[in-house]
């Protein structure tokens, strides 16, 4: 039972049903009782218009004789109820005395009978209109129209003048209306509760497509969700294709990264390999150093794919920041010391503002580390960084690195191939030839780029673009 009341209370079919149904009652039972309200309202006032004339009947057919008494004469009344006993039609004159007290049937209409009307005490003024529901003869319900008037003369009497008629045939065509009316609505409340119904499950009919481009693509029938969706639907299936062709792209760069990696090792593990077949040589220096630097490219290599592997994971992922300057400082304190021995000096120019790199601190870092590493191995003397915020309204906002040193430089036609990977321009200076072919890298995985040209040094300049965060 559990069970299935949570997959109901889960169910969006079902609480679209039912906040709708419960909607459709709320608005249907109140349409019900303002209709009945209303249509009892106008019946009641029909009643009453009809009595008024009624009871001006009689006001205009009433007359006093010389003692002052009041006389009706019955025959010129019009409507032949009154000459009916309980016919449901009465009329009744009352004297009112100087008191307020009433003599009650001083006169009555002879449907009357041998009853009277007995009214609540009541204070009229001349010629106003009261109107009361009293039990009549035979215990029926009745309304009365009651008004005050006077006869001739200095100390004229107050009559009061009764008209009352039976309200059970009006009680029961009110009670009849709202009968029909209630089944009516109940009908109505039902046809409304099926169209719902019918509007929920063509609504909801898209997301069974979805649930089954779902399943193609996860028993692999399908790379990606295929078909026509709604307009409502079809932003949230084209950011899941997005996702699917980012996942097919990451598996697919991971493919080969890693078989980059194998490829890359082959080479270094090929001449230990031979090396170790090779009679060893009597001090084992030579060995020593062949397995040194065999070593070294095989972890260089590991960890440029490494990073590669790192950035396109991460490289897009929103919320990443990282400040510019404290990365730079601590960069070149690392360069300081391990270039102390050429007595390099490294100047750092970098605006007031800060500045924030949208990515990791591990990645600038390695950016960076290479940039200043490179020029610090081919400089003379003095190496410069500079960084400042690029960008203008309506394009994306970027963080400009300049890295330039006063070494020889490199000519313009051999520059693009110093960004190949282990292109090395000069043997004699340690290396891999990965350090630029790195940067540009991780600089593309961001979105970046990466350029040589010549500085105003002498040297080469390193012009690195990265995403700036705000």
């Amino acid at each position: 039972m559990n069970r299935g009341g949570l997959h109901w209370s889960r169910s969006l079919r079902f609480r679209l049903l039912a906040v709708t149904v419960a909607g459709l009652t709320v608005a249907v039972v109140l349409a019900g009782l303002v209709l009945s309200g209303l249509f009892r309202e106008h019946v009641q006032r029909q009643f009453e218009a009809a009595l008024l004339l009624q009871l001006d009947q009689v006001t205009a057919r009433l007359e006093f004789d010389e003692q002052g008494q009041p006389v009706i004469a019955t025959q010129a009344l019009s409507d032949p109820r009154w000459l009916k006993p309980y016919s449901g039609l009465y009329w009744q004159v009352d004297a009112v005395a100087a008191d307020g007290r009433d003599r009650e049937g001083v006169l009555r209409s002879r449907s009357l009978w041998d009853t009277r009307l007995i009214l609540q005490a009541d204070v009229l003024a001349d010629g106003a209109v009261h109107v009361h529901e009293v039990a009549g003869p035979q215990g029926a319900p009745l309304l009365v129209l009651e008004r005050t008037v006077r006869s001739e003369g200095m100390n004229a009497a107050r009559w009061r003048l009764i008209v009352a008629a039976d309200l059970q045939a009006t009680q029961a065509a009110t009670a009849r209306f709202t009968r029909v009316l209630a089944l009516s609505l109940a009908v109505l409340l039902l046809l409304l509760a099926v169209a719902a119904w019918a509007q929920v499950a063509v609504g909801l009919k898209p997301l069974q497509a979805l649930q089954r481009g779902l399943q193609d693509v996860q028993q692999a029938r399908a790379t990606q969700l295929q078909g026509a969706f709604p307009a409502e639907v079809q932003p949230l299936v084209d950011d899941f294709n997005a996702v699917l062709a980012r996942n097919a792209e990451v598996v697919e760069r991971a493919r080969t990264q890693a078989g980059n990696l194998a490829h890359a090792l082959k080479t270094p593990l090929s001449v230990l390999e031979n090396a170790a077949r090779a009679p060893a040589p009597g001090d084992g220096t030579t060995l020593a150093a062949l397995v040194r630097d065999q070593v070294q490219v095989a972890r260089r290599h590991m960890d440029w794919h490494l990073a590669r592997a790192r950035v396109a994971a991460s490289a897009h992922l929103p919320g990443q920041r990282t400040a510019v300057a404290p990365v730079a400082d601590g960069l070149v304190r690392v360069m300081n010391k391990v270039h102390a021995g050429r007595d390099v000096g490294i100047e750092v120019v970098l605006p007031d503002a800060p500045l924030f790199f949208a990515g990791e601190a591990q990645d600038l870092q390695e950016m960076l580390g290479n940039l200043l590493d490179n020029a610090c191995k081919w400089a003379r003397s003095t190496v410069r960084l500079q960084a400042r915020a690029d960008g203008h309204s309506g394009s994306p906002r970027q963080i400009l690195l300049w890295v330039e040193d006063d070494g020889p430089g490199i000519e313009v036609v051999r520059r693009a191939g110093a960004l190949q990977r282990g292109v090395r321009l000069d043997e004699t200076v340690p290396g891999t030839g990965l350090g630029l072919a790195i940067v540009q890298d991780l600089a593309l995985m961001y979105g970046g780029q990466l350029s040589l040209e010549a500085a105003e040094l002498g040297g080469l300049r390193a012009v690195l673009a990265l995403p700036q965060a705000v």
